[in-house]
């Protein structure tokens, strides 16, 4: 602990059981304290804290916010958890290489402000880009609505700063494209944590679209609404976003926020289109009529600026919403071939009604990736029976062909289930890959892979492990 606190100050260390209470959950179910917390204010800090905890054969656990929805940031067998929070700073905005150099605790929102002020832009946009940070988003390789067109965050991370197991520093890709060699970069995305501690990242930007049209489709139910989506893609255009909202988010979001969305929708169809103007002319004539086709019973554009920021506001604010119907929810991510959206979708909700749960579906639909909420009260509901309903989910999203995560990662809350999805070759093909970087396994153990028992002693790892055996087939 005193070599800690020398390294990074003792404010700036914590260990007391009541300051670890707020370090031992994200915005999942698992919690765990860690034995220390610290928040090392450079990259030399980070290293020097790393090499600490390599030499004493301590775990480390990497967070950002917090705000993640896998319990990727639970520290298990006794690791100590190394914040990034003070490393906030935007290094630099470079206008001619459409780049930027950002730490990995600026908020995902911030990036795009910066850029914005020299006619750029960030595409990927989670929902919680004002709270998430860039390192979280690049460890999850998250996406939000605008990954349909532009793609997650793989796709917009051209370097990599990363302190490495053993408290060395190493830098992966760089300001150019294509660089020889082995690409690193792309596994690092989406590793969790379970490779290093990234400490700088460049970043791809992009230049504002000349134009951007923002549609909303009524439609009298689900169904019809995901028939469209597809109608919209196979008829030749792939929008910039995509995103449904069943009736029950509709109705909270009114309720919450006096947003004037149409009370007696089924379902909402938000499509964004960006381009040249002569394009997105050519594509709202066609979107307009494939929505009318295939069911919306009023379709509507936005006519300004602040109207499409407000239908956007709507939509990222709708996961808050849901608290005025239940305090606490469970949330998946699954991935879904677009086409079986439809017949995925009706399954979902027969689940949730035969468990006598809530559910709410706002997701991006444009490329299949389900946000199915099941809303529940944990003081007089057992989590146990919620985890074994979204089991269900899960199951039914894998057997349709679908992936396990489009954003939120694996973490503890998929890891078991890995095997629905991967065979014993392509999970050691995968930890040979991490085990070239940490041999030692000791950079955020117990997450991504199945098995172990470094996060045995959590009662929800334990109904995970449980359900994922008991429904594998």
């Amino acid at each position: 602990m005193r070599q800690l606190q020398e390294i990074c100050g003792d404010d700036n260390v914590f260990w007391r059981a009541e300051d670890l209470l707020v370090w031992e959950y994200d915005a999942g179910f698992d919690r765990h304290p860690p034995s220390a917390v610290a928040v090392p204010g450079s990259t030399a800090e980070v290293a020097a804290v790393v090499k600490a905890a390599h030499d004493a054969g301590t775990a480390i656990v990497p967070r950002g916010a917090g705000t993640g929805l896998s319990g990727g940031t639970i520290a298990c067998a006794g690791a100590i958890v190394v914040s990034t929070a003070r490393l906030r700073r935007i290094v630099a905005i470079d206008a001619a290489a459409r780049m930027a150099v950002v730490e990995p605790g600026v908020p995902n929102v911030a990036v795009s402000a910066a850029a914005r002020e020299v006619g750029l832009f960030f595409a990927p946009d989670p929902a919680s880009q004002r709270i998430s940070t860039i390192g979280g988003n690049v460890g999850t390789n998250a996406g939000g609505p605008h990954a349909l067109r532009y793609g997650s965050m793989v796709n917009h991370v051209l370097g990599i700063e990363m302190v490495l197991p053993n408290g060395e520093i190493a830098r992966f890709g760089g300001t150019a494209a294509d660089l020889p060699g082995y690409d690193c970069v792309p596994l690092i995305v989406g590793s969790e944590g379970t490779l290093g501690i990234i400490t700088k990242i460049w970043l791809r930007l992009l230049p504002l679209p000349e134009d951007i049209r923002t549609f909303v489709a009524i439609f009298p139910d689900i169904d019809r609404g995901a028939r469209a989506a597809s109608a919209i893609i196979a008829g030749g255009v792939v929008p910039a976003a995509m995103e449904m909202l069943d009736n029950v988010t509709i109705g909270t979001l009114n309720a919450a926020f006096d947003v004037h969305l149409p009370p007696d929708a089924g379902s909402l169809l938000l499509v964004e289109i960006e381009g040249l103007h002569e394009e997105t002319e050519d594509w709202a004539a066609s979107i307009e009529r494939l929505l009318r086709k295939n069911g919306a019973t009023d379709v509507r554009s936005a006519a300004s600026a602040a109207e499409r920021e407000l239908l956007w506001k709507a939509r990222k604010l709708g996961y808050a919403a849901l608290a005025r119907i239940k305090p606490n929810n469970y949330l998946h991510d699954a991935v879904v071939p677009r086409t079986r959206m439809p017949e995925v979708l009706k399954q979902v909700n027969a689940i949730a009604e035969r468990y006598g749960y809530v559910i709410a579906n706002m997701f991006h639909i444009g490329d299949g990736n389900l946000h199915p909420v099941l809303l529940f009260d944990a003081r007089t509901e057992p989590i146990d029976r919620v985890m074994e309903a979204s089991a269900e989910i899960l199951k039914v999203a894998i057997d349709a062909g679908g992936a396990l995560t489009g954003e939120h990662g694996i973490g503890l809350e998929k890891n078991h289930f890995m095997p629905w999805v991967f065979t014993a070759e392509d999970l050691d093909a995968m930890r040979r890959a991490r085990d070239s970087f940490d041999p030692d396994g000791t950079m955020n153990p117990g997450k991504i892979f199945p098995g172990g028992e470094a996060c045995a002693d959590i009662p929800t790892e334990r109904t995970k492990r449980v359900l994922a055996e008991g429904m594998w087939v």
